[in-house]
């Protein structure tokens, strides 16, 4: 099983916009989908059940040493190569309450239930 990020991205305020991150792979090969044309054969694919919310189709393989800088509200997901990655995440702010991710059963803050 491989290790996937949730597909998401990052809402605009009313005074800002959404945060720009940076992606740099440490170790191994991570896999990047970010709008544009779809990969014909691509490395990766959605977890399985979850297919339809990974919408996002353009490929970016990184390897160790390599980065990919996106701009605020990019819709993005990401996957580790069958090895494994260590990837660095760096952003222009913290704001990890405006996520919006599109599968609705990811939720922001965790859910008690009731015995």
């Amino acid at each position: 099983m491989r290790v996937t990020l949730f597909a998401r991205y990052f809402k605009k305020l009313p005074d800002k916009l959404g945060k720009e991150e940076t992606f740099r792979c440490r170790w191994g090969t991570v896999y990047l989908y970010v709008p544009g044309p779809a990969e014909a054969q691509p490395a990766c694919r959605p977890p399985d059940g979850s297919e339809t919310y990974y919408t996002v189709t353009r490929q970016i393989c990184l390897k160790p040493g390599e980065q990919y800088t996106l701009i605020p509200d990019t819709l993005h997901w990401f996957q580790a190569g069958p090895e494994g990655a260590i990837v660095s995440e760096f952003s222009t702010r913290s704001t990890d309450d405006q996520d919006v991710f599109t599968d609705p059963r990811i939720k922001r803050a965790p859910e008690v239930a009731q015995a």
